[in-house]
């Protein structure tokens, strides 16, 4: 029974949690050992150690949510060094030996939805800011850099103003949140671009008294949303089935595990009947992204 590992960004919040809760699901149908352990912070040395420790239990196959890709993809050599087939989920290490990157939609399905929910939460003018998490992480850059090449080009009465960046720490996206709307008074939008910042600029405009003022979007777990999909401070949140990310993950082990090659479009289970891969960039496409709103938000519970 092949011994599956994962290293999320960091554990305790509820868009990991729902990751982990795939992924034991999976290998108990599959057959193999789940193993899942981050740090408590979205630190990248931590994360790190933890990799490290891993690799001394000679897992059989390693998938980590990189804080840190640059700094990650030494470890990930040593990992395939020791014999360890490894991947990365959620967040990519592109210049890294890893043999598969499982991502959640493509960047410019994510990075084009939030602006479309934005620029339509807006009226289709205004001014927004970004307020981001982790400023080495691979996906919410990678995202950003899609929407604002997207917004000039296509939205040319909208502008970004400017990308803060929280961490993984909901006050702190908060408290930027109520800054950003301090010093700009002008702003008429929010986004949240992480689980933990999409609640939190939400909480801000609530706090403010500026539903209606100053619109939200981001990428917010269902539980954690809800309540501000209900009362207005949050227009939508775009994000993805976050179990069926977890299971694809492990799914994508047992492959590597297995020394199977992946086919262009993958039968995985009956919910996952057509998952593409791409060969030159060794990348499991999940699906299209899903916009949660008040009236579908109900339907899922994470």
């Amino acid at each position: 029974m092949p011994t599956i590992a994962f290293v999320p960004k960091l554990q305790g919040i509820p868009y990991f949690e729902a990751m982990n809760a795939g992924g034991e699901a999976a290998c108990e149908e599959l057959g193999c050992e789940w193993l899942y352990q981050g740090p408590v912070e979205a630190d990248a040395a931590a994360q790190a150690d933890i990799v490290r420790s891993f690799i001394q239990q000679d897992v059989d196959v390693l998938f980590v949510a990189p804080n840190d890709p640059d700094s990650m993809a030494p470890l990930l050599q040593e990992a395939a060094d020791a014999g360890i087939a490894v991947g990365t989920t959620d967040t990519d290490a592109p210049n890294s030996v890893r043999e598969v990157f499982v991502s959640q939609a493509s960047t410019e399905g994510i990075g084009q939805t939030l602006t479309d929910q934005m620029v339509e939460a807006m009226g289709g003018a205004g001014r927004y800011a970004i307020v981001s998490c982790g400023e080495t992480a691979e996906n919410l850059n990678s995202w950003i850099e899609v929407q604002r090449e997207y917004t000039a080009s296509e939205y040319p009465e909208v502008e970004i103003t400017e990308v803060v960046y929280a961490g993984e720490d909901q006050a702190a996206a908060t408290q930027m949140a109520t800054d950003l709307m301090n010093s700009d008074p002008t702003l008429t939008g929010l986004v949240g671009e992480c689980t933990s910042s999409a609640p939190g600029v939400a909480q801000a405009v609530r706090d403010a008294g500026r539903i209606g003022q100053v619109a939200t979007v981001g990428l917010g777990t269902p539980n954690s949303i809800a309540p501000y999909l209900e009362d207005g401070s949050a227009s939508s949140s775009v994000l993805w089935d976050v179990e069926a990310l977890g299971y694809l993950t492990v799914w994508a082990g047992m492959q590597l595990a297995e020394g199977n090659e992946f086919e262009a479009t993958n039968d995985v289970n009956s919910d996952l009947s057509a998952v593409e891969y791409d060969e030159e960039t060794k990348t499991l496409l999940l699906g299209p992204p899903l916009v949660l709103t008040s009236e579908n938000v109900g339907e899922f519970d994470y």
